[in-house]
């Protein structure tokens, strides 16, 4: 596959808030199979991965989809910083962008696929569009709670490196957060409104789509899956979720110093692709 096999097109799409970056990819030769709209993971995490995404849709488009790369509002290249941030919002413009792909490639299958946090908001939005015919998870984040004091864990690292200790601690950050107030970290303006949306999430309490595959990077593919994860797999597949579950060998690269690559993360999401198809 080379970059010759595909078109690249970059546009701002009109958002309920402001322009909203795209990247489109689609094959330059023979018809379009599905369409494919990626949700990036959160902060700092969308812009390592940055490789790991643009590599995939460019296979994805190579091999006949149409994908759609979409900088939510406050990220990027999109109107606005990330303390304009709300869940609301990123929602609706995941709702914008499927809308922007119905109206231009027409009724051509579409599938949500999401990385970490942006996972999650593929399952929320999925269950707003009867229309998708399924999600690609890549290492989804299963409880909103846990996720967000790991982020705010940042912050008490940073004070540990620059004072020698941390000036405050997650319960006192997400008092700040609860009291209306948002929280700096790592160079994101964390708003209230965003803290409090991601907090409560839970996949196995959200409404499960009805086809799903779900990619998890691990040190060692071998071993079994979470008791979290497990329960979430098994609570979406007794309410009819046909669930495709996979473990890939390969480094974090959402969070690893260096950009990073995982080449088993991106045969694996070409194979399964199809099956979440009809």
């Amino acid at each position: 596959m080379t970059t010759a096999d595909v078109d690249i097109a970059p546009f701002f799409l009109a958002g309920g808030s402001g322009a909203l970056f795209c990247i489109h990819l689609t094959p330059r030769a023979g018809s379009v199979r599905g369409q494919v709209l990626y949700l990036h993971p959160f902060a700092e995490e969308m812009h390592k991965s940055r490789r790991m995404a643009a590599l995939q849709s460019r296979r994805l488009a190579a091999a006949g989809y149409a994908v759609l790369q979409l900088d939510l509002t406050g990220c990027g290249d999109s109107w606005g910083d990330f303390g304009d941030a709300r869940w609301k919002r990123w929602v609706d413009d995941a709702l914008c962008a499927f809308a922007w792909m119905r109206e231009n490639n027409g009724a051509i299958p579409l599938l949500l696929w999401g990385l970490r946090l942006g996972a999650t908001l593929a399952v929320d939005v999925s269950a707003r569009l009867p229309e998708a015919e399924g999600v690609m998870l890549w290492h989804p984040v299963t409880n909103g709670d846990l996720f967000l004091n790991q982020f705010l864990r940042i912050k008490l690292a940073s004070e540990m490196l620059t004072e020698g200790r941390a000036q405050t601690g997650t319960r006192q950050l997400r008092e700040q957060l609860k009291g209306g107030e948002p929280v700096e970290v790592g160079g994101y303006l964390l708003a209230s409104e965003l803290a409090e949306a991601i907090a409560p999430l839970r996949l196995d309490t959200m409404t499960p789509p009805s086809r799903a595959a779900w990619i998890d990077v691990v040190a060692h593919p071998q071993s079994p899956a979470s008791p979290a994860n497990q329960k979430v797999m098994q609570t979406w597949i007794d309410c009819g979720c046909t669930l495709h579950a996979s473990r890939v060998g390969g480094e974090s690269f959402w969070v690893t110093q260096e950009i990073t690559e995982c080449p088993a993360l991106l045969e694996t999401t070409l194979d399964i692709m199809d099956r979440l198809l009809p």
